[in-house]
């Protein structure tokens, strides 16, 4: 009941501090008999690494990963398979004037209510520095679900702040460090010198997108694939909303077009996003995230201390003026790991069904 895990066929744990010596997890339920290597996961992690740019970060982490157990001759065996990510490069002492005080937008009173005390070094548990564990084990997810079905996952900037990007090919996203899918990122970096200069930060959304998803996943009540999806974005850090296909836009749509046509070539729009009572389609997974501005900025702001005085506080330190811009692989490792659970849960009880009718896709694409 402490949280710490997600999936339960596919069981990822969580474990480690910002400023401990190490962090990881361990996954449980990983089929076996599938090749895996540091190789596999390591590209993930370099993605969402930190001191990649001037736009994010500077703490310097190399994030390699290690494979402790579940492996053998280079083939998973079925046991647990633990992956650790020592932590090189802290400063704690960035961290010594919030251990009196609460730093707005923060989870510091919320966890010292919860707890009874905390960990004030980059935020401890509730630092985004746990999100790495995640994106390693959705690396492995992902291995498996593309040998399994030859599912995707991809993701892309759709806006930073009130600046909206347009998506132009998804070749675009690996060449820039905001994962944008355009050529030209010019305005982008602008707009984030500009709110660096000013000591503040803003806010992003997030794209991502599963194709190869087979038909049939999720369950038709409480554990809906979009419903779980939901779930696992959410508990993503600074996220505060998720939107399904056509999302929050569905309220100005009417019926006759929301409804995403079928043609005996396939769907003719995808306004559902890949789910139809809770069940896949086969159609592309669409998923959007927001994510609030961070927290942690230069600006003085009010709060209290631990005697509940009012004060003020500046929070120091190395921080994402935006922490969307590295929300990306993160995001993707999450949509994997919720499909992996599913593929697996499919598997064990649906595996003998043989549909009547065969997959029709989507032809809108």
């Amino acid at each position: 009941m402490s949280g710490n895990t997600f999936g339960t066929l596919f069981a990822v744990t969580n474990f480690g501090e910002s400023h401990g010596p190490a962090i990881g997890c361990v996954i449980d339920g990983c089929p076996p008999g599938m090749e895996l290597s540091e190789a596999d996961i390591q590209p993930d992690l370099d993605r969402r690494r930190p001191g990649t740019s001037r736009h994010v970060t500077q703490r310097q982490e190399e994030d390699k990963v290690e494979i402790l157990s579940g492996t053998y001759e280079g083939k998973t065996t079925g046991t647990p398979i633990c992956l650790l990510i020592r932590n090189t490069d802290q400063r704690s002492k960035d961290y010594s004037e919030i251990g009196q005080k609460f730093r707005p937008g923060h989870a510091d009173y919320a966890y010292l209510q919860k707890y009874g005390l905390r960990d004030p070094r980059g935020g401890g548990r509730s630092s985004a520095r746990l999100t790495a564990p995640t994106v390693a084990a959705g690396a492995v997810a992902r291995k498996w679900l593309q040998q399994q079905y030859g599912t995707v996952f991809r993701g892309c900037m759709q806006q930073v702040g009130d600046v909206a990007i347009g998506f132009e090919s998804w070749d675009h996203v690996p060449n820039n460090p905001f994962f944008a899918p355009v050529a030209d990122v010019s305005e982008l970096e602008a707009y984030m010198d500009r709110l660096r200069k000013a000591g503040d930060s803003c806010g992003a959304r997030i794209r991502v997108t599963a194709s190869g998803v087979p038909v049939g996943l999720g369950e038709p009540l409480y554990d809906k694939l979009d419903a779980d999806i939901a779930y696992a974005m959410m508990g993503l850090n600074a996220v505060k909303g998720v939107e399904i296909g056509a999302g929050f836009a569905s309220v100005t749509q009417r019926g006759s077009t929301h409804g995403d046509s079928l043609t005996p070539q396939g769907f003719a729009s995808n306004n559902a996003g890949g789910t139809l009572g809770g069940i896949s389609t086969g159609q592309d997974l669409e998923v959007s995230i927001a994510i609030k501005p961070t927290s942690s900025i230069i600006t003085p702001r009010d709060t209290i201390d631990m005697q509940g005085q009012a004060t003020q506080i500046v929070t120091k330190g190395r921080h994402d003026p935006c922490v969307g811009i590295r929300a990306t692989p993160i995001a993707e490792a999450l949509l994997a790991l919720v499909v992996i659970e599913h593929a697996l849960r499919q598997r064990a009880q649906c595996g003998d069904v043989r549909a009547p009718l065969e997959p029709i896709g989507s032809s809108f694409l």
